[in-house]
């Protein structure tokens, strides 16, 4: 019960002098006493959240469950004041202060050190747990259920494929690296089923849900859920920033640390690049890092991706949300800002302890509102994993090849993904040797193309790709079997035309459009 007590206390204005020091929530007292907001509009708005977060809790009968929603509000009250606090204050970003990363804050991989001694890389390997964020849904590429149930490749999902790098990874060392896969409430259920059939397999799954925060009525700054029993879209996962403290309150992040595990490795699930390195992982052990993360070089196809900063001498990850709009073409430059965050990352797991237990996570929030069905404006208040980059001692980034960020987000990547370009061994995708050069060819498909159920019904057999440079294809088009693209093709089906591409053409450098149906006989 004194999980339940402290957040109620605190909910009710008490001091952190008056909270239970031997409750799990005892160190975690940094919203706001309220003070700073006394007689100003965010005062009310503060403690009227306060007030309905505690009636939320109080309908839970007591109990772990209600102890659990108890310290999820708790969180999520301290993000919303902090919210309220920058809003008053004005806060913005200084971009006079935003300098290009010092050369020691970002190293090259190809400087890095390649591990010399196969005790050494089994030895941290052994420290090692993999974790995917695992809280979206596919319904973007029209799918229902988690995007990592989408298939990709060879008939298997992006679950399949982890599952495989991971068990070879295993087997090969002679170690048992955990994965673990950070689910929404979501993704959770669907999740938890497809994961029984690796029952059988050789590896050790483990998952936790991040939290679950309710939307605000961006007018009233009230929650939108009417109760804890609201199991509506009222809700929001609250981006994968909370990874640190949802780790720590499924008590999974402690059962790392005595089960001997060092490091973390932590990435999106769909990136299907995100592999193992143990270049990486070596460096990290021999360089005392408490957290990398991995940055490639920008392209114009990445100019929103967040990017890493030097401010005020401290490496910190600037994400698109947080520029002035009368800096985002500055923002959006290859010339200033050439590199971009994958989002793969390597995090001490002790270095993670000591900061949720200091309650030190203070992570820039991204806002975001959204239009619900019934035309009401909702804020959902998020927070990027990467900026946590700021609290860490040794926090550098590493340079890494292209091919270590291979996301798929839209069918256009799926094309790619299952062509020639690329071939599968255990569950890891590589650049196709044939492929004279190392880039990747810009496709885009049109809106026929959007869903994955469309997309798969329009290709006989995938395209042989191996010497394409880029392909945009709009309108009813089809592609028969053994198709050849190369150098620029473009295929252009009007409305209410309809092109059907037969089976063994080869299209180099060419433009089609019009209408062209090959009928079987």
């Amino acid at each position: 019960m004194a999980a339940t007590n402290s957040i109620h206390a605190k909910m009710m204005g008490a001091s952190s002098e008056n909270l239970d020091s031997g409750s799990a929530l005892a160190n975690h007292d940094r919203s706001f006493s309220l003070l700073d907001f006394k007689g100003t509009t965010f005062g009310l708005a503060a403690k009227s959240m306060r007030n309905e977060l505690h009636n939320m809790v109080s309908q839970v009968t007591e109990g772990p469950e209600r102890d659990h929603f108890a310290k999820e509000m708790d969180s999520f009250f301290d993000l919303f004041a902090r919210y309220l606090s920058e809003k008053a204050k004005g806060t913005k970003i200084n971009w006079s202060k935003i300098k290009s990363p010092k050369e020691e804050q970002i190293v090259a991989y190809k400087n890095l050190k390649v591990p010399t001694s196969d005790a050494a890389t089994v030895t941290n390997l052994s420290k090692l747990a993999v974790l995917k964020l695992n809280g979206g849904l596919g319904t973007t590429m029209g799918c229902v259920g988690p995007k990592s149930a989408i298939e990709v490749r060879d008939g298997m999902t992006f679950l399949d494929l982890t599952v495989r790098q991971v068990e070879y990874l295993n087997s090969t060392n002679k170690v048992n690296v955990p994965l673990i896969l950070m689910n929404s409430f979501n993704t959770d259920v669907d999740t938890t089923n497809i994961i029984q059939k690796y029952s059988s397999h050789a590896l050790q799954i483990l998952t936790f849900n991040q939290s679950r925060y309710p939307r605000v009525n961006k007018e009233s700054l009230l929650p939108s859920p009417s109760g804890y029993a609201d199991n509506g879209a009222n809700w929001y996962p609250p981006g994968h920033g909370d990874l640190f403290e949802s780790l720590h309150n499924s008590g999974l992040l402690d059962k790392l640390i005595a089960d001997g595990k060092e490091y973390l490795f932590i990435s999106n699930v769909d990136n299907l690049g995100a592999t193992v390195d143990t270049t990486i992982l070596d460096h990290m052990a021999s360089s005392n890092s408490e957290f990398i993360m991995e940055v490639t070089d920008k392209t114009k196809a990445d100019i929103k991706g967040g990017t890493l900063i030097d401010y005020d001498g401290q490496v910190r990850l600037l994400e698109i949300a947080q520029v002035p709009s009368e800096y985002t073409e500055e923002f959006k430059s290859i010339k200033k800002f050439k590199i971009f965050n994958t989002n793969n990352l390597w995090v001490s797991l002790k270095a993670i302890k000591r900061l949720v237990t200091e309650s030190a996570f203070n992570m820039e929030i991204i806002e975001n509102i959204k239009t619900t069905e019934g035309g009401e404006k909702v804020i959902q208040l998020e927070t990027a994993v990467g900026a946590a980059i700021k609290h860490f001692q040794n926090a550098i980034g590493i340079n890494v090849p292209r091919s270590r960020f291979l996301p798929v987000k839209s069918t256009s990547d799926l094309f790619l993904i299952t062509s020639d370009l690329y071939s599968l061994n255990h569950g890891v995708l590589s650049m196709n040797t044939k492929r004279l050069f190392g880039t990747v060819p810009l496709v885009k498909l049109g809106d026929h193309f959007k869903k994955v159920g469309h997309y798969s019904s329009r290709f006989k057999s995938p395209p042989h790709i191996l010497e394409l440079d880029h392909l945009t294809v709009t309108g009813d088009v089809t592609f028969g079997s053994d198709v050849v693209l190369r150098g620029t093709v473009i295929i252009v089906a009007n409305h209410g035309s309809r092109i059907d591409i037969p089976s063994g053409a080869i299209l180099d450098d060419k433009v089609v459009s019009g209408n062209l149906r090959i009928l079987d006989h």
